[in-house]
């Protein structure tokens, strides 16, 4: 491999010869050779993003002259657009505060800024200019986080839930043995099952949408620990106007920049968030996994559409393959979760000292929930087919629907019906009639199921 010679405050170091990246990316390079785990391109982006916001910050407090600014925003656009993304090999296990990365950024913006507009552009005088990696790493945490939850999972979420309702909108009138403890229970229809999923996962939108304010409050501008040393007054300011105009979201500076780099609570707090929102994607997927189950020997009550062959020795079997793959991605996210928490406890005085594997493990969980809410609405929520004939006779079977005759009859005699009618494998209907002076007419009254999923008491 060819290489060149490079320069930095510690010396000489060979880079590769065609790397947009100079001395301390490499340096980098060298010394974190541990996972092969790169930060994602959605934080890539988005530093590429805060460089070009901070460039427009600098040259509005008239802190850089004109032409180094429009070059700086020049490169750092070309990598929000999505070039160059192989010119940032830092491993996520890194120097804790992330410099490593923040320094790739700023050599690359710079070599490309020298590159289109032959101006001298120094990484660090330049490009991170009114900068510390302390206030550009949490702002980019915050940053690609906010644009991933803003046009990825919150739209996916919602999604799901109006593929939900639209499903629950057709299945009104079926009516099916509810289950507590994955044991029979009182009836419901396959439209109050679904509506309580679309519940759930409001629910988590809802917490999520309260959470994108605190989200979107910024430390650029506090640079090493907060106060704010080497950028011009106004610099937070100036920075948040122009992300603001650029994304089209409303950034505002943190309350107090030395929280917002010490800590990194909202983080954990977005995390803890998407833990609960997987909670329910797991809760989704296994009640479609057992309604699914048999098809001749489980529950029987619905059909997910066949995708792939099940098996590689039982010709003909087919799996739930979708809500199998969601409650993987549901095990990932807890687990990112457990290593956000932990990583949230690392402020130590001045400065979290885990930041790149908080944005790593972040992103990850957005991404992966993005992509399962969106895999649950098209491929399996939207086009499963009930097996109204298996749910029917189920329902007529079942001994506790005797709980609607409690106000008629009492506790005891009810019970005495259901474990007679079970023992018997016999229609409730058929045993209360032998058992009680109600008449037949009447009992179908009271155990009417589709009566039964309005709730209230039997009429006397």
């Amino acid at each position: 491999m060819k290489t060149r010679i490079e320069k930095d405050s510690m010396g000489d170091i060979e880079v590769p010869a065609d790397a947009l990246y100079s001395a301390q990316t490499q340096r980098a390079v060298n010394n974190f050779k541990i996972s092969g785990l790169t930060l994602p391109e959605g934080f890539i982006k988005a530093l590429a993003l805060v460089k070009y916001c901070a460039a427009q910050a600098n040259l509005k407090l008239d802190n850089i002259e004109a032409d180094k600014a429009k070059a700086i925003q020049d490169a750092a656009l070309t990598i929000y657009d999505g070039r160059w993304l192989d010119q940032f090999p830092v491993d996520v296990f890194q120097t804790g505060s992330g410099t490593s990365s923040n320094m790739n950024a700023n050599e690359v913006i710079a070599n490309l800024a020298r590159r289109e507009s032959n101006i001298d552009i120094h990484p660090n005088d330049d490009v991170n200019r009114g900068q510390s990696s302390n206030d550009v790493i949490p702002t980019t945490i915050a940053v690609s986080s906010a644009l991933a939850v803003a046009e990825q999972l919150l739209p996916a979420a919602e999604h799901l839930i109006d593929s939900i309702r639209h499903k629950a909108g057709q299945l009104s009138h079926v009516v099916k043995t509810g289950r507590t403890h994955l044991m029979d229970a009182m009836p419901l229809t396959m439209a109050q099952e679904l509506e309580s999923w679309a519940q759930q996962l409001q629910l988590s939108v809802d917490q999520i949408k309260q959470l994108q304010p605190a989200l979107q409050r910024l430390s650029q501008g506090g640079t090493a620990i907060g106060t704010g040393i080497n950028a011009p007054q106004g610099f937070a300011e100036a920075f948040n106007d122009a992300l603001s105009d650029f994304t089209e979201l409303s950034f505002t500076a943190h309350d107090c920049l030395f929280a917002g780099i010490a800590g990194q609570e909202t983080s954990l707090l977005l995390s803890g968030h998407l833990n609960t929102l997987a909670a329910t994607l797991m809760k989704i997927s296994n009640d479609l996994r057992w309604m699914n189950s048999g098809p001749l020997a489980g529950l029987g009550e619905i059909s997910l559409t066949a995708l792939q062959p099940g098996s590689s020795i039982m010709p003909g079997k087919v799996n739930p393959v979708i809500p199998e793959a969601v409650t993987m991605v549901v095990a990932q996210v807890s687990g990112n979760h457990s290593t956000i928490t932990t990583a949230a406890q690392a402020g130590n005085f001045q400065l979290n000292v885990m930041l790149p594997v908080i944005a790593y493990n972040l992103l990850q969980s957005i991404e992966l929930l993005s992509n399962s809410c969106h895999a649950l609405a098209d491929q399996a929520i939207a086009d499963f087919s009930v097996n109204e004939e298996q749910i029917e006779h189920a329902l007529a079977k079942n001994p506790i629907l005797v709980t609607a005759l409690n106000p008629v009859i009492g506790y005891n005699k009810a019970a005495d019906i259901a474990k007679r009618a079970y023992k018997e494998k016999r229609a409730i209907i058929d045993v209360a009639e032998e058992m009680t002076d109600l008449s037949r007419q009447r009992l179908s009254e009271l155990l009417d199921p589709k009566k039964l999923t309005q709730g209230g008491l039997s009429d006397d």
